[in-house]
């Protein structure tokens, strides 16, 4: 995973990952968008998930940037992105992965089972869990960059 620019924590807060990840989580979870946020809201004030994805939008943006664009300017972008549609994000596709960051989620804020986190660390866990992140990553910044 793409280690995080020190801005982006500052482009992309904590509050707007809640409201840009819930649209996912909700469909994914067939829970009402409130319930998603409030549970996304929780999982991020826990730095683990904040770094997964922080990582997640690093990988999209890697992946976004051309050979002509600084990270600066990319983050620019991002950035008015964020404030255009932060509340109109729409829910990333339906990939496998995507189930393991959700179970990831989950387990911080105590609605998995304790026995998905040794799954989750195995290494089929964690390649699993990867991708998942990567594909998130890559649908949010498609989404903001619009």
């Amino acid at each position: 995973m793409t280690s995080p620019s020190r801005r982006l924590p500052h482009v992309v807060t904590r509050a707007d990952l809640a409201l840009l990840v819930a649209p996912t989580y909700a469909a994914a979870l067939s829970v009402d968008d409130e319930e998603a946020h409030e549970r996304l809201s929780r999982a991020l004030e826990r730095p683990g998930v904040a770094d997964l994805l922080y990582g997640a939008l690093s990988v999209g943006l890697a992946e976004a940037r051309g050979p002509k664009t600084t990270e600066d300017a990319l983050l620019d972008k991002l950035s008015r992105g964020v404030q255009a549609r932060r509340g109109r994000a729409k829910p990333a596709p339906d990939h496998p992965g995507l189930s393991a960051v959700l179970v990831r989620i989950n387990l911080e804020i105590g609605l998995a089972p304790e026995s998905m986190r040794a799954a989750l660390e195995t290494d089929k866990g964690r390649a699993v869990l990867d991708a998942g992140l990567a594909v998130l990553g890559r649908h949010l910044v498609k989404d903001l960059l619009k």
